[in-house]
Formats: C-alpha cells, sequence, structure tokens
C-alpha cells in the first residue's frame, strides 16, 4: 500500500526482456534503500514492484508482460526519469490518499498552462475508468496523488504547486505524455457493492435502500 506521495526522484537504468518477460533497473537517486530487503514492494510511477535484486543504489523488479500491456512502463528507456516510492508503514502519514500501486489505465496530457505559480494539466482517461474520477476526488497519476479539479466526459484537471513539480517528474510532462492512472479505491468498491454478485442478487440502490429502513 502506498500513499501517491513521492519520496524521490529515479531514473531508468535498463529494461531489458528476460524470456517472455521482463526485468527493469531502477537507479534510486536520493531514495534510501537501507531498510529495503528483497521482496519489498516499490511503487515506480505508480507500479507497485517487487525488489528482485538490489546493489547499492539500484534495484531491479520482474514486470509481466500483463503489466507492460496495462500500463506506460513500455516507453521506459536508459534515462528516463520516474517518481519512486517505498510502501507505507503503518505507523506512517497517510498524506495522499490510499494507494494500491494497482494501475488501472493509461491517460494521456493534452492541455497544459500555467495557473499563477501552479501548473494547470488536462488529461483525458480510457472510457473504462472515467467514470471513476470525480470533482474533488483524488487520483493517482504516475504515483502522484492529485485532487481532480473539475470533470468533462473523458478529460479531468489536475493543478499542480510548485513543490509537486519540483518533487515529481510532473513538472517536466509534455502535451502528449501518456502517464499511469489509478483511481479512487473506493470508487472501485462503490461499483462492485453496487452491482452485486450475480443477477439473481439485488444490487445496493433506491430501491434497496427504501426496502431496508433507508428511504
Amino acid at each position: 500500500m502506498f500513499t501517491g506521495i513521492v519520496e524521490a526522484i529515479g531514473s531508468v537504468a535498463k529494461l531489458q526482456q528476460l524470456g517472455s518477460d521482463w526485468r527493469l533497473t531502477i537507479d534510486s537517486g536520493k531514495l534510501d534503500l537501507s531498510d529495503v530487503v528483497l521482496g519489498d514492494s516499490i511503487a515506480v510511477n505508480g507500479c507497485c514492484l517487487t525488489v528482485v535484486e538490489m546493489q547499492k543504489n539500484l534495484f531491479g523488479a520482474d514486470v509481466s508482460n500483463e503489466s507492460m500491456r496495462c500500463t506506460a512502463l513500455g516507453q521506459f528507456k536508459g534515462g528516463t526519469p520516474v517518481n519512486l516510492e517505498k510502501a507505507m508503514l503503518a505507523s506512517g502519514r497517510l498524506g495522499g490518499h490510499i494507494v494500491s500501486g494497482h494501475v488501472d489505465g493509461v491517460g494521456n496530457l493534452i492541455e497544459s498552462s500555467a495557473d499563477g505559480a501552479s501548473v494547470r494539466l488536462v488529461y483525458e482517461a480510457p472510457k473504462e475508468i472515467a467514470k471513476y474520477i470525480a470533482d474533488k476526488g483524488s487520483i493517482c497519476i504516475d504515483g502522484t496523488s492529485l485532487t481532480v479539479n473539475e470533470v468533462s466526459g473523458l478529460k479531468f484537471t489536475v493543478n499542480v504547486i510548485p513543490h509537486t513539480q519540483t518533487e515529481t517528474i510532473i513538472g517536466d510532462y509534455k502535451v502528449g505524455q501518456s502517464v499511469n492512472l489509478e483511481v479512487d479505491l473506493i470508487a472501485r468498491y462503490l461499483e462492485r457493492l453496487l452491482q452485486g454478485t450475480d443477477s439473481s442478487e439485488e444490487g445496493l440502490n433506491k430501491e434497496f435502500l427504501t426496502k431496508h429502513g433507508f428511504g
């Protein structure tokens, strides 16, 4: 589990195909790896990856073909900057929002403009996940927890303050860039609750609530 508060900017040292899967090697930059052991999780641009090898300031993680299909990891090249966050401790602060590190889809930056000292970014989300994005809700973009300002169809807008521009890779984004998106965890579970488990089970709706005394 993560918070979407990026701890450091690292970079891609190497992305190589090993048989049918991939091995991603990351230069951790200023991220402290002294308390990281093999098997720990680190979010790389919002993707939860398991550390399978370590050497000084480098760590390696295996990436499945499924992850390559569902994320923007396949666009990585040597030197590509990345957002890094170690899995949160139970004793830590939940400074952003609850982030699983399971990317829901890939979005695209379609507009970027100055808004005072902040930058206003407009993204387009895939149709299948746009319904989970709400005004003033939370969204995770490449591992960064942000608040959604407004939503219009498949488009949504966020404002990024100077601190976030400096401490993450978001300050270098260009129009047309693809990013990993993870929607708010609560929205996904709420939809499932509303659906019920099968066609014979009544989902959570107005009629259900009225029948059980909540009308």
